[in-house]
């Protein structure tokens, strides 16, 4: 942190340990407490008594999205008077009767949404304004929680889902989702759990940096990333002296673009945070003379300053700064699109689910199958609703992949291979043509020592080649046979990366093999077991593809090819022709499914895409991909369907 906190602050990739952290303040507290500005220092904030006409207001903001000629034009939650929406004068516009708590909205073309904790019920509330018609519609009570709820906060995503964040005592925390564009659900969701500071009271989020802004009584004012799927991680935004600038405890807090302002209450202080993207710079705190103990704040950007809404133990105040940060540079949007089958969860906890792929039918598309793994024991199929079919505990198996027409003894059949780490072997599966069962054939044994990913090739005469790596960058390439029923593997060809690797997938109509190196690059080079392995790079880890690069897929296009990665570094999908010059043709996110229930995906693994018209939604092919955090309810891992239809509308891309 730059101005008076000199400490460094851990950027969100980056956990930030309890003892960690610790460490490096108490290393940098003498130089924290000499640097900081002396609490007489601060220049005083001047303020102006605001008395609304109504009793008992808890919590107070500026109505964002008021009509022009209105600007300032208020919400307020009343313990005695309801939910009040007031115009400039003060007078009332809409009542929503009952007793109120807390205060939080979001306003959009279909009006306004608007968050409150019902005192009487004891459950958090969304309700729409309709301002239009000058009154209070539609009322969203999310599920009565088995703890006291002591503050909340609503946060709109870029695909325009709304959440609710609960805050509660000893740490409990809870995001839901409440609405869709301007209207409240039929039925809040709860999104994930979230473990806050045991002395938290208080959330705000800032929409356009994705944040969730929660204090901590006596410590300080932390930062969590706000998106549905991203991990719960944080990071201080300032802390207690000597530690940092605060000299009592954080109450009210308040977003604006660019920055964040919060109530020091002992201290009787403003502080004022400008965020540039990755770190948070203190600026001079402003003192609040006359008032006592201020806990609640509302601001509002105006012009080139800032509007604020002061409530302290003796009413609510009004104030005016000339600050206004500029807000850091946009990240590069991307389409959300929106999962449409997820499957069912894979039997084992934590870390489980991994890579899939597709076998298809050979009579009927319909009846095609999702094979995916499941790394702490088994694979596991689905069919194309996502329900389990059959699941192997055979071991852990990490990446897999299928062709059609393998021979085993007499008869043909399909094949799956897998990448066994606990024997670091290939595991072989024969699949029935007619109803997709597996059934185990063998395993044959590798030279490798920490085996890890795999795909399958079928060269131009008809062979089928399994490569498999290491991750410490070997490959090794395998001709697989089964002349008596059991699965051998002649070993025809060994190369190397320089780094850890995982995806790859191979092109048989071109007999070309895609590799990923995770934190480098993905590769292309002769699938040919007698080609020399001579790597050409297809795309960099950069702005585009962020590290690790994990799963691979190939759809194969009436007119043109397409390379799908996993960019696991930024929940993006990236699609790339999959000829030289292998020209990028975007990249988009999977979001979650509102109206379905479904949440969407994020840190994957590995995917499998086909071109097959797989009947209904899967007409134009199907895109499968790993999620890496199951949210909405929270459970083990599964994995999330795509129709490829979707991606090309999207991106528009060539059939």
């Amino acid at each position: 942190m730059k101005g008076p906190h000199p400490c460094p602050l851990l950027p969100f990739p980056r956990r930030l340990g309890a003892l960690a952290c610790a460490l490096a303040l108490a290393g940098c507290a003498e130089r924290a407490n000499h640097d900081a500005p002396a609490a007489d220092a601060a220049p005083a904030l001047q303020t102006t008594p605001w008395t609304p006409a109504v009793q008992d207001v808890e919590a107070a903001q500026w109505l964002a999205g008021a009509a022009p000629g209105e600007p300032r034009q208020r919400l307020l939650a009343s313990e005695r008077e309801g939910l009040q929406w007031l115009d400039a004068s003060g007078r009332s516009l809409a009542r929503l009767d009952g007793r109120y708590e807390g205060l939080d909205h979001r306003a959009g073309a279909d009006g306004v949404l608007v968050a409150s904790i019902d005192a009487v019920r004891q459950q958090a509330v969304v309700a729409a304004l309709d301002m239009g018609a000058r009154r209070w519609g539609e009322v969203l009570y999310l599920p009565r929680r088995n703890f006291k709820i002591d503050g909340l906060c609503l946060y709109r995503d870029e695909a325009g889902n709304l959440f609710a964040f609960l805050v509660g005592e000893e740490g409990k925390g809870e995001q839901w989702l409440v609405g869709q564009g301007g209207a409240p659900l039929a039925q809040a969701r709860q999104v994930r759990s979230l473990g806050l500071p045991p002395a938290a009271t208080l959330c705000h989020a800032d929409d356009g940096a994705g944040l969730l802004y929660v204090n901590e009584e006596g410590v300080g004012l932390w930062a969590y990333p706000a998106h549905a799927e991203a991990p719960l991680e944080r990071q201080p935004v300032d802390l207690r002296a000597p530690f940092g600038g605060v000299q009592g405890s954080v109450a009210g807090v308040a977003a604006v673009p660019g920055g964040v302002l919060a109530l020091d209450p002992e201290a009787g202080r403003l502080h004022r945070y400008r965020f540039d993207g990755e770190d948070w710079q203190a600026e001079t705190p402003l003192a609040l003379p006359g008032l006592s103990e201020p806990e609640w704040l509302a601001a509002r950007v105006d012009g080139t300053a800032t509007e604020l809404l002061i409530g302290d133990d003796q009413g609510w105040h009004e104030a005016r700064i000339d600050w206004r940060p500029a807000p850091p540079p946009a990240p590069r949007a991307l389409p959300v699109l929106p999962a449409r089958v997820q499957t069912d969860p894979v039997p084992s906890l934590g870390d489980a689910a991994d890579d899939p792929a597709i076998w298809l039918h050979p009579d009927d598309p319909r009846r095609s199958l999702v094979l995916g793994t499941d790394k702490q024991g088994g694979l596991v199929v689905y069919d194309l609703h996502g329900r389990t079919v059959q699941d192997l505990r055979v071991g852990r198996q990490n990446n897999v992949d299928v062709r059609a027409g393998f021979r085993v003894g007499d008869r043909l059949m399909d094949l799956a291979v897998s990448t066994n780490r606990d024997h670091n072997s290939l595991h072989v599966f024969a699949i029935e043509r007619d109803s997709g069962r597996l059934t185990v054939l063998g395993e044959i044994d590798t030279p490798l020592t920490d085996i890890y990913g795999l795909c399958l090739f079928k060269d131009a005469q008809g062979d089928i080649h399994a490569f498999a790596n290491d991750k410490d960058g070997s490959f090794v390439q395998y001709r697989l046979s089964a002349p008596d029923g059991r699965p051998q593997g002649e070993l025809v060809r060994r190369f190397a990366v320089a780094s850890q690797p995982e995806g790859c997938v191979a092109d048989d109509r071109r007999e070309r093999l895609f590799v990923g190196e995770e934190d480098v690059a993905v590769w292309a080079l002769d699938a040919r077991a007698d080609a020399p392995a001579a790597p050409e790079q297809v795309i960099a880890v950069g702005d585009v593809v962020q590290d690790d690069i994990e799963g691979l897929a190939l759809y194969h296009g009436k007119s043109r090819d397409y390379l799908v990665i996993s960019s696991q570094g930024n929940d993006s999908y990236v699609v790339l022709d999959a000829t030289p010059p292998y020209a990028l043709r975007g990249a988009f996110r999977i979001g979650l499914n509102a109206g379905a229930g479904i949440d969407g995906a994020s840190e994957t693994d590995g995917l499998e895409v086909t071109s097959a018209n797989l009947g209904g939604l899967w007409s134009e092919g199907l895109l499968v991909v790993q999620d890496g955090r199951k949210r909405m309810p929270e459970g083990p891992q599964n994995y999330k369907y795509l129709p490829w239809a979707d991606v090309v509308r999207a991106l528009g891309l060539e059939p």
